[in-house]
């Protein structure tokens, strides 16, 4: 008996609440918010075509990592995002500098891509890195968070550029840094040209702190500090490089 009354008080229970609905005072159905526009990219996307740039034996003869985070001035205790991760060759050596108190976020849109990195960072017992699925024009990072994000061959893929960067920014802490690390030829050819990376960071907001070459990583490196408040997306005007 008792039973069935307490039954019956959290039915009639529920049913006030669903009816509390109804009364006026809040609307059933949310609607959806207003989706940003952002302008396309004028140029072409290449395609992702591997999780891999270069096997990393050879990449380590180079000192590949070792330059570009000497160059990008990460440091023990930093908390560093590594977008477009792949097989992890830039997340395992920016664990082992950033080391204990410091963090590693590793980011790739392939489910299976980020699932193989998981397992590796499993394997290797990486305390001090998380893997995450992140989506094509959003990386899905933490707010104010990041001393450094890195961008290893991979920006050329971007579809949605002035959108990724847009949501990027929020990410960075107020001295964070984003870096990118690209080959200088045409987008179509896996590479970005340093004249269109400078004005598709500058329509949202970076200012190019710097650049330099970087023949063991293949080409150039280049560093951006976000400043002032962040464009509204309809104010974002697209790069017209000829």
């Amino acid at each position: 008996m008792i039973l069935r009354r307490t039954l019956a008080v959290t039915a009639l229970g529920g049913l006030s609440l669903v009816l509390t609905g109804c009364d006026g005072s809040k609307p059933l159905i949310k609607r959806a918010e207003k989706a940003e526009k952002f302008p396309a990219a004028d140029r072409p996307v290449a395609h992702i075509v591997s999780s891999r740039w270069s096997n990393e034996e050879a990449r380590d003869r180079l000192n590949e990592a070792g330059e570009v985070m000497d160059k990008a001035g990460i440091a023990k205790g930093m908390t560093v995002a590594d977008i477009g991760a792949g097989e992890g060759y830039y997340t395992i050596r920016l664990a082992q500098r950033v080391g204990a108190e410091g963090r590693v976020l590793a980011e790739d849109i392939v489910a299976s891509v980020r699932d193989t990195l998981a397992e590796r960072v499993a394997r290797e017992d990486l305390e001090n890195v998380s893997v995450r699925l992140g989506a094509p024009a959003d990386p899905r990072l933490p707010v104010a968070s990041f001393d450094r994000v890195l961008m290893v061959h991979m920006y050329h893929e971007i579809e949605q550029p002035y959108e990724f960067l847009w949501r990027l920014r929020p990410s960075l802490k107020p001295d964070g840094l984003v870096v990118v690390v690209d080959a200088n030829r045409q987008t179509q050819n896996h590479g970005t040209p340093p004249a269109l990376l400078r004005c598709e960071f500058a329509a949202v907001g970076y200012r190019q702190v710097a650049t330099s070459e970087m023949p063991s990583a293949g080409g150039y490196m280049a560093t951006f500090r976000a400043v002032g408040p962040r464009p509204k997306p309809e104010a974002i005007k697209g790069c017209v490089l000829r």
